[in-house]
């Protein structure tokens, strides 16, 4: 049996840290994964970003006290000391940075969504990944939503997915900019379900909610309902041509981040991204022209 690989976090300003920390170093966690344990991490934080800042200090106590990962002093360190990294810092504008000063130690590294704020940083770490030989991977945890991946991967013989409807909250946190924050998540169930190929984007914003609709290259069309102040749910409804099928995300019994490192697991150890890179950067452009969208009230061509 293969020992389990040693897994570093950097930026310990998220649950995500303490939850996939749980999961793969806790045994009798009702959600554990083996094959992984969290060894070290780097705690990091955005100065200008309240719900980053302010959280660093309690998962970095949490790691270290609770589930015994070892706090070291930078990102560098942690990849040395690690056979599989994970940048998890909440703030998307530091992941390109921070991926920057990790890849020469050559090691699979899983982003954290979002991957990136901005098509140009996203290009710029597969750009780099690929001449460095490392394999990355980026998503929401939503993607991996057990119901969701049922659903889309249903042998019920109504055939292709024609089109898919999306909602899910969609609050607006600042500095990360318009849907970035929150619209990630229903982004990610989008394009999971419908693939890369997007044509074009449009969005009406107000106090409440967002509606984006996407079109697809070769004439299909999805759309994601982001709410503000109402039902905290994640679903959607997948069209196929003989009928649709509805799926609630957020009520599955198994925690998200239990499939998503069993997706990570399988992948990245191997050499390579369980999530195509297509469809990793097409979440970013379809933010991109969502927010461009908002601001115009004008369709933004991707």
């Amino acid at each position: 049996m293969r020992k389990p690989l040693k897994i570093g976090l950097i930026g310990l300003d998220t649950s995500h840290v303490e939850a996939f920390s749980r999961i793969l170093n806790v045994e009798s966690d009702p959600g554990h994964i083996p094959g992984g344990k969290v060894v070290a991490g780097f705690p990091g934080g955005s100065p200008d970003f309240d719900l980053s800042i302010n959280r660093v200090e309690g998962y970095t106590s949490k790691l270290r006290d609770e589930f015994g990962v070892d706090i070291l002093d930078t990102p560098q360190a942690v990849a040395e000391r690690s056979d599989l990294v994970f940048i998890n810092a909440v703030d998307g504008r530091v992941h390109r940075e921070l991926f920057e000063k990790i890849v020469s130690y050559g090691r699979p590294t899983f982003i954290d969504k979002p991957f990136t704020v901005g098509a140009e940083d996203a290009e710029t770490i597969l750009a780099l990944a690929k001449k460095q030989a490392v394999p990355v991977m980026s998503c929401s945890a939503l993607r991996y939503a057990d119901n969701f991946q049922e659903a889309i991967h249903a042998g019920d013989g109504r055939g292709a997915i024609v089109a898919c409807d999306v909602c899910g909250p969609m609050d607006i946190r600042p500095p990360m900019p318009g849907l970035y924050w929150y619209g990630c998540h229903s982004v990610e169930m989008l394009v999971t379900a419908m693939g890369a190929g997007v044509k074009s984007v449009r969005a009406v914003s107000t106090e409440t909610a967002d509606l984006v609709t996407v079109e697809w290259s070769d004439g299909r069309v999805g759309s994601i309902r982001g709410l503000r102040g109402a039902h905290g749910t994640f679903g959607a409804v997948l069209h196929r041509k003989d009928a649709p099928t509805f799926v609630n995300a957020s009520a599955n019994q198994r925690p998200y981040y239990a499939s998503l490192l069993e997706a990570i697991l399988r992948s990245l150890p191997e050499g390579r991204s369980d999530i195509p890179a297509e469809e990793m950067i097409t979440v970013i452009r379809i933010l991109d022209a969502a927010n461009e969208s908002r601001r115009t009230g004008e369709r933004v061509d991707v």
